[in-house]
Order: structure tokens, then sequence, then C-alpha cells
């Protein structure tokens, strides 16, 4: 079976805690694993954001829409048990149930029924199908819509690098390699990418602020053309000349799978960088782009609430 979605795990989450004891989160994670059957590759797999497992999350949110309505409660940090309620409610519905049907709960209802402009609506309202039945979690949801917004911003990044000047791709890179921690000063960087232009080499950089290593770097501001192993041959050539060890190819384009596989056969060490991983380190070392607006989310600091 595939990823089972949060809705799915409402009832053998309930089912779970049927027996009356406490069960913990972590407990509650390997047994919905196990109930569907997921492979270690869907027990593993991430949110987008790389901080959680995704069934973890799905796990979590159950949980949390189950005890908003009264399903079940934590009776201590990191705990739950099933409430009088869930009792009922598991006898009562057959099968599998949805967020729909936990509007018959008044706590519920007021827990998720909420409009734009964040005031509670009627008790009596009832949700709209399509309201209720997404597979995924209010931060699944979040997540989403930042990578939607992460991929745009990459495509319209690599857009405006594939039309500035080959001199200023060159200062690009440079500012780049600086953010990431790089060639000291930007200055020192500067001056040390002007040197070269022969042998194959574009620039060099210090790998330390004390100039310790060398880093020889080759930069290609294509469109279409794929970098194939020949051009990796020629660079990997040019290290030799220089007897360097380590090298960057930048390229706004991608590189062939041979150049990829001949950069692991080789003693000298040679980094890819193609269009799609530089405007990624361009994003995250905010080289030409400007933050806009910032959402905090927060949990509860349970810790906090810990008496002594």
């Amino acid at each position: 079976m595939s990823m089972p979605d949060f809705q799915m795990i409402f009832r053998p989450l309930l089912e779970l805690a049927s027996d009356g004891k406490e069960h913990s989160l972590s407990e509650a994670y390997e047994y919905i694993a196990d109930h569907f059957k997921m492979t270690d590759e869907e027990r593993t797999e991430m949110l987008p954001s790389g901080r959680q497992k995704m069934i973890n999350n799905r796990v979590g949110w159950s949980r949390t829409y189950l005890a908003k309505a009264l399903l079940m409660e934590s009776p201590k940090r990191g705990v739950f048990v099933i409430t009088q309620r869930g009792r009922d409610f598991l006898k009562e519905v057959s099968g599998d149930f949805k967020v729909k049907d936990l509007y018959r709960f008044d706590d519920f209802r007021r827990f998720h029924s909420y409009n734009q402009d964040g005031k509670a609506e009627s008790s009596n309202a009832q949700p709209e199908e399509e309201d209720v039945v997404s597979s995924t979690t209010p931060e699944e949801d979040l997540e989403s819509a930042y990578q939607s917004l992460h991929d745009s911003l990459s495509s319209d990044l690599l857009d405006q690098v594939l039309g500035c000047t080959p001199a200023f791709f060159e200062q690009l890179v440079v500012d780049l390699l600086v953010k990431m921690g790089y060639g000291g000063s930007r200055k020192e960087a500067g001056k040390a990418t002007k040197i070269s232009a022969d042998g194959g080499i574009d620039g060099i950089i210090n790998e330390d602020r004390l100039g310790l290593d060398s880093i020889y770097i080759q930069a290609k501001r294509w469109k279409d053309n794929v970098v194939g192993r020949p051009e990796i041959q020629k660079f990997a050539g040019a290290l030799q000349g220089f007897r360097a060890k380590k090298g960057v190819f930048i390229t706004t384009s991608s590189f062939s799978s041979e150049a990829w596989e001949y950069t692991r056969m080789i003693d000298s060490r040679i980094v890819l960088i193609d269009g799609q991983r530089l405007t990624e380190l361009m994003i995250e070392h905010d080289v030409g782009v400007a933050q806009v607006i910032t959402y905090s989310v927060k949990r509860i600091d349970a810790d906090y609430f810990e008496e002594s």
C-alpha cells in the first residue's frame, strides 16, 4: 500500500488506543507503518523541508484531530489514551472515517471551522466535502506552497542569470563562492579570478581565508548545450597542468551522465554545479534574491509546562 494520508490513519490510531493503555507517538509511528505495510522507503520519506518524516507528521496530525474531537487525550507529555467518547465512536462508526465525520462534535467544529477572518463559524455549519477531504496535513500544505514559490523563484533566477553578460556571470560566481565562505573577502576573491584566463581555467579562489589551498574554477554560461565528458576531461587536464587537486565546474545548463561518471573515476576532486544547483545555492546564500516576508511557525514548548 502507498503512503496513507492522515485521515486514513484515524481509525487504526484510535484502534491502537482502544486497549485503554497509554501509548507513545514513537510507538504509533511503528504501528501505523506496520498496519499499512509501508516499505522502508516510505517509512523514511521526508517532508520537503527535510526536517521530519512524512509518516510521523501525518500520525501527529491524526492524533491532533482525534484529540480535538475529544476521542483521545494526553494524560501526560508524549503519550495518548482513548476517551470514553472514543470507545463509543469506534463502536458506532464502521470502517474508516474522515474529517467530515468529526463535525458531529461541537469541540471539533470550533477547532476546524474558521472562516478567512479568523472567526468561528456557526456550530451548526456543515463542511463542504471538498473542504475536508484533503489528503495532506496543514504542515504539508504550507511546505508545498513554499516549495512552489521556491521552484518558481529558481526558474526565474536562472532566466536572469542567462540574460546577464559573461563578465557579470563571472562576478556572480565570485559573489556566490564568497558567500559560501571561500576566497576571503569579495575584493580578494575578485582579484584572484582575474589572474588566470589561460590553460582551460576561468578562475582561482582560495579555499579558506588563509589561502592554505586553492580551488580552480571553470564557468560556462550555456543555455541549451549539455556539458559532456570531453569538457570535464579538458578541465581535469588543466588542473593537472597547475598541479591542482580541486576544481569546481559551474554551468547554467546541465551535465551529461558521462560527465558525472567521469568525475568519480579520476583522482582530482571536481565538483559539478548545474543550473538548478546554481540557483539553489544562490537562493540559500542570498545572492541575487531579497527576502520579502518571513512566517514563523511555532509549536507548544512542552518543557515550559513541566512542573518540577
